[in-house]
């Protein structure tokens, strides 16, 4: 059987199926604790949700409490995926050199075909949402998106030969993923609306299914993998070590300033990412209770909006690198950012809510810069000796701090 090199249709694939049932969870959780509140059917009809929007009406009242208590359900499900995938992501990627690519991305697939299998059933046969902290928990234990999308860069820079091929093919599986998020968005609402939450699960559920038989049988590893290196075993104490050992050594060998430099961008790194996508997170409940009150559709809208920030973000690197420093293009990314979350709290109406894309139009440009910034501080001679000494983990660093146009 022929096989491809061809690792974009599993990105696209996950990726909508992922962001199909992102915004639909969500929604499933809020219509359950607003059931088991009011103890009535939830209603949604064509144009809004079905929310109290006077404030001294008792009903506000639960609706808010409601609200409160999907956001914390959000919040605990979501920790039960993330913490054990770090460290399931950490481990599998790096040590794709030995083992290959192909499990770092068909892993996280049966994850989610599993975790989308649990809330299928969950929503048909109307079990408790507790079972829904399992199925995270399992998905998490697989590697979730995390392991994935270490998986698919890395498969990727293993097919580059040059440093402007792997920036070019990075970047346009970044512009993949807002593509994808609003094409993802904007079909959840109308497949909520007419198959219900089980079919929605159902058909995140066949995704993954397809995407799992052309990664075992149609997609081509990078990696190639010894009769030698298959039956060599090492322990789960040397895994570890020579996994940590590259990180370690970069710390250990850089001069003091470089080190606190590495640290504080990669703080700001991560801290920008939990802030915008931590953030964004907020946007689904908010949108469903007053004053907005928006129904499953409108939800959808809302998200394929992100489609906007995503390509002009990757524009902005594009244009703002002529003319200006990294730290610059950051700030402005920042800025837009802060204006586009600061107008949303604001937001009272509709169109106001859809204007809130206008300033966050460069809100994600801090991401690839903030990575071209990393690469810049480590030398290329010394992540040359790093990637040598750091072993089967030298892939995911090599691969953070690959150049990116900025």
């Amino acid at each position: 059987m022929r096989k491809f090199f061809f690792v974009e249709p599993v990105i696209f694939i996950y990726m909508f199926a992922s962001y199909l049932t992102s915004p639909v969870v969500q929604q499933f959780i809020y219509r359950r604790l607003w059931e088991e509140e009011y103890n009535s059917t939830f209603i949604s009809s064509s144009n809004t949700s079905s929310c109290e929007q006077n404030k001294s009406s008792p009903a506000y009242i639960k609706q808010k409490g409601v609200q409160e208590k999907t956001s914390l359900f959000n919040m605990q499900l979501d920790l039960t995926a993330a913490v054990p995938s770090l460290v399931v992501a950490f481990i599998i990627v790096a040590n794709g050199d030995r083992q290959g690519r192909k499990r770092s991305l068909v892993l996280p697939s049966v994850g989610a075909l599993i975790a989308d299998i649990f809330q299928t059933l969950i929503s048909y046969f109307s079990l408790p949402l507790s079972v829904l902290f399992a199925a995270t928990f399992i998905s998490g234990l697989f590697g979730s998106m995390a392991t994935f999308l270490g998986g698919g860069f890395a498969y990727i820079a293993d097919l580059c030969h040059d440093e402007k091929q792997k920036t070019t093919r990075i970047a346009v599986v970044d512009l993949i993923f807002g593509v994808v998020s609003g094409l993802a968005g904007l079909s959840s609402g109308y497949i909520l609306r007419e198959m219900g939450f089980t079919w929605t699960f159902g058909t995140a559920s066949l995704l993954h299914v397809v995407n799992i038989i052309y990664i075992i049988f149609f997609l081509e590893d990078t990696v190639s993998i010894s009769e030698s290196q298959q039956q060599a075993q090492v322990s789960f104490k040397e895994l570890l070590k020579e996994t940590f050992s590259g990180v370690y050594m970069l710390f250990k060998t850089a001069p003091s300033k470089k080190r606190i430099l590495i640290i504080v961008l990669l703080f700001t790194f991560m801290t920008y990412l939990f802030t915008v996508f931590g953030g964004s997170s907020l946007f689904t409940l908010y949108e469903l209770n007053e004053p907005l009150c928006w129904n499953e559709v409108y939800i959808g809208y809302g998200a394929a909006a992100f489609t906007s920030v995503s390509l002009t973000s990757f524009l902005g690197v594009y244009f703002f690198s002529k003319c200006l420093k990294d730290i610059y293009i950051v700030f402005i990314g920042i800025f837009s950012y802060v204006g586009g979350i600061v107008m949303a709290a604001f937001a009272k109406t509709t169109l106001l809510m859809f204007l809130v894309r206008v300033p966050s139009l460069f809100c994600l440009m801090p991401v690839p810069v903030l990575r071209s910034m990393l690469s810049k501080v480590v030398l290329p001679s010394e992540q040359a000796g790093f990637c040598a000494q750091a072993g089967m983990g030298r892939t995911w660093l090599c691969l953070y701090l690959t150049k990116y146009p900025a």
